[in-house]
């Protein structure tokens, strides 16, 4: 397995020159097609402006659409510039005009990877709602790679962390990782509480997961751990003290209209991540 199309969300944000350097360091190494998707909010404004047009200022609508189209087309150009300079041969900058969260969410569905910003709660996006990484996770259908808004990266999967549960989602990241995984010097299967579900886990736990990943060719190591405290955290700790680079891990939740209701773990690691987080639901 390789990717062959990664997505990274573009926008106008501080935040993200550094997850599309990311998705331009991915694409070069797996020597995958770059699309930069950055969605206007145009659909959203519509909707959420309709009582303009009874008011009879469509004038004043079609000026702000096209402002919004032009902020797109700025943050594709810097899309362009990065991609350009990390050597990227395949890429293309792709207007949506959509809200983030389904835009991104539909043009994921041709993609093997996709690549968004963590959400910074003290510089929130215009364009992007609250809850924009917690969506595409939720409905995307392929992996996502949320990238925090703190820290820098020059590695991402160099020491890789799977937070396993032997749970489907875990499962389906562990194998969406798998391009990333084959490349790092070495991955940590972590763990915690395996009493606590002895018949998904096995006499060993993590063990078989270990197996399959050495028999794909990855440098894996178990790593067994009981915690008093929420998993969330101390999946959080382990990554630090590991060193780690990337965690793995199934993202849990559903969504009730727009509100995304989220696993405990899953909402911890989303809102403290200080790595990139590979998240599959």
């Amino acid at each position: 397995m390789s990717y062959k199309t990664i997505l990274v969300h573009v926008d106008s944000d501080k935040h993200a020159g550094k997850r599309i350097d990311i998705a331009a360091r991915i694409a070069c190494a797996e020597e995958a097609h770059l699309i930069g998707a950055a969605p206007s909010g145009v659909s959203r404004f519509i909707y959420q402006s309709r009582f303009i047009y009874e008011g009879g200022s469509a004038n004043g609508l079609d000026q702000h659409i096209e402002e919004l189209r032009r902020r797109a087309r700025g943050a594709l150009d810097g899309f362009e510039d990065i991609a350009r300079r990390a050597g990227v041969r395949s890429y293309e900058a792709r207007q949506v005009d959509d809200e983030a969260g389904s835009g991104v969410s539909l043009q994921a569905r041709y993609s093997d990877l996709v690549v968004i910003g963590q959400t910074d709660p003290d510089e929130p996006s215009a364009g992007t709602l609250a809850d924009f990484p917690e969506f595409v996770v939720m409905n995307a259908g392929r992996p996502v790679l949320v990238v925090p808004y703190a820290g820098s990266f020059e590695t991402v999967s160099r020491r890789a962390l799977i937070a396993w549960d032997a749970s489907t989602s875990a499962t389906r990241a562990v194998t969406a990782a798998l391009p990333l995984l084959k490349r790092a010097e070495n991955v940590d299967v972590v763990v915690f509480n395996a009493d606590k579900r002895p018949e998904a886990h096995g006499e060993q736990p993590g063990a078989d997961i270990g197996l399959y990943l050495a028999r794909h060719g990855v440098k894996v190591n178990v790593v067994r751990q009981k915690t008093d405290i929420d998993v969330g955290n101390a999946l959080l700790s382990i990554a630090t003290d590991l060193g780690s680079d990337l965690m793995v891990m199934g993202g849990y939740g559903h969504s009730r209209f727009r509100e995304i209701l989220l696993g405990g773990v899953t909402r911890t690691v989303f809102e403290s991540m200080t790595v990139p987080v590979l998240m599959s639901h």
